[in-house]
């Protein structure tokens, strides 16, 4: 009986600490996903990194007559032989650069363009995926201001949110609230866990950046909906700086709560 009793006692315990330790594993690739990136193309106009297991950072360079050369991030989700990129380019050499990568390199087809808003760092190569009859989406204030700035503006209008299925995984899109710009919004992979936040989320340490057609006083709000919206997130990619986890929202809050 003795025998059978300890047998039993320690199979409960293997399954016990079995669990403790796929949930420690789970943990540890979480938090290690939000902090590494491997640089998997890299050229003087482009670089791209892969931040999660299917999702990936672009990065080019805009001449910002203020700043100079400002490196401005977007992103690319690949799944089942579909990408959707988030945010063009800044020049038509990256543009060029990071179709042939998605689409020769790993021979996936693009489905769409998501605009975060409508300042140049998110559109300004649209057209290069137009004339490729690549299709475009973005908020319908961001249509509208970048019609008004004389700019080529994604096709696609949505009203608040919009879901783009990308090989059978739905990647969500949505407007929040005021902050960097009145436009704005995020883009959320379920399955990575990534949140595109573009220029209304800040890097580590940065300033507050471009504010010449922000609210600074709606800022904090929207990151909190944000944040209360999407509470699994692992990665979060600023539009320009160093991607990370949670933390960046938390600082981008309190870089605009005195400006209440």
């Amino acid at each position: 009986m003795l025998p059978s009793l300890l047998l039993a006692s320690i199979h409960v315990m293997v399954k016990f600490f079995s669990k403790i330790l796929l949930f420690l594993c789970f943990a540890i690739s979480s938090f290690g996903w939000s902090q590494k990136a491997e640089i998997v193309h890299e050229s003087e106009a482009l670089k791209i990194k892969r931040i999660a297991h299917n999702s990936f950072v672009h990065i080019s360079k805009l001449y910002v007559p203020e700043y100079g050369l400002v490196a401005s991030n977007g992103l690319i989700y690949l799944n089942n032989q579909e990408a959707a990129v988030f945010d063009t380019p800044a020049d038509s050499s990256a543009a060029r650069e990071l179709i042939h990568w998605i689409t020769v390199e790993k021979k996936s087809k693009i489905v769409g363009v998501v605009v975060n808003h409508f300042h140049e760092d998110c559109l300004k190569t649209l057209s290069i995926f137009h004339e490729l009859d690549i299709p475009s989406f973005a908020y319908n204030k961001t249509i509208l201001l970048a019609n008004k700035a004389g700019k080529e503006a994604p096709q696609i209008g949505f009203a608040d949110r919009m879901g783009l299925e990308v090989g059978r995984v739905k990647v969500f899109n949505r407007y929040f609230g005021e902050a960097h710009t009145s436009d704005n919004i995020v883009s959320y992979i379920p399955t990575d866990k990534v949140l595109f936040g573009g220029c209304m989320v800040k890097s580590s340490g940065s300033g507050k950046g471009n504010l010449n057609d922000a609210n600074v006083a709606e800022w904090s709000l929207t990151i909190a909906n944000i944040k209360a919206s999407f509470p699994r997130i692992r990665v979060v990619v600023p539009g320009h700086g160093s991607h990370g986890g949670k933390e960046l929202l938390t600082y981008t809050a309190r870089l605009f709560e005195q400006q209440k």
